[in-house]
C-alpha cells in the first residue's frame, strides 16, 4: 500500500525554489526535472514539487506512512531555508488515502 500526503504553499517565487532544491538534491538523489516540475527519490518515498503561479503543489508518496510523514519536516525545512526572506511558510499536510 502507498500513502500520499500533499500541500500547497503560497509563494511568488515558486519554479525558483523548486530549480534551486532541485540542484541542491541531485547531489545526493537522482532528481528528474520535467519543465518546471521537479521530483526527488528519497529511498522509499519521493517527493514532487509542481511550482504554479500562486505557489508550489508538493506531494510525498511512499510506502511507510511514518516514513512519508517524517519526509515532510526535510521538504519544509529544505524550502524554507531557500525561501528565507518570506519563511516560514504555511504548510498544511493532509493524507491522500485511497
Amino acid at each position: 500500500m502507498t500513502h500520499t500526503i500533499a500541500t500547497h504553499v503560497a509563494t511568488a517565487s515558486g519554479a525558483k525554489y523548486v530549480a534551486q532544491l532541485c540542484k541542491h538534491w541531485s547531489h545526493k538523489f537522482a532528481v528528474t526535472m520535467e519543465g518546471t516540475t521537479g521530483s526527488v527519490p528519497f529511498g522509499d518515498a519521493t517527493a514532487v514539487m509542481a511550482p504554479d503561479d500562486s505557489g508550489i503543489a508538493l506531494s510525498i508518496t511512499g510506502t511507510d506512512r511514518d516514513g512519508v510523514a517524517r519526509l515532510t519536516d526535510v521538504l519544509a525545512r529544505h524550502i524554507d531555508r531557500f525561501a528565507f526572506r518570506e519563511a516560514p511558510l504555511d504548510y498544511d499536510w493532509q493524507w491522500q488515502e485511497g
